[in-house]
């Protein structure tokens, strides 16, 4: 039997399309997160390790 006429996509590439896209949409935003996470406790801990270090450094200064 020959072909019904139809071209382009049918429903389930569309589907499929769709699909696919979100999915990857959602693993960028999970990426994009997870790397902003990890910047954002690098920075936590260079101020914490710096205040720390400031206290001792201050703590030490006076006492000798």
């Amino acid at each position: 039997m020959a072909e019904d006429g139809r071209t382009g996509l049918s429903l389930f590439d569309g589907v499929l399309i769709v699909g696919g896209g979100l999915i990857a949409l959602f693993v960028v935003i999970w990426l994009i997160t997870a790397v902003t996470a990890v910047i954002w406790f690098v920075i936590k801990l260079v101020v914490v390790v710096a205040v720390i270090g400031l206290v001792a450094r201050l703590l030490f200064r006076r006492r000798s």
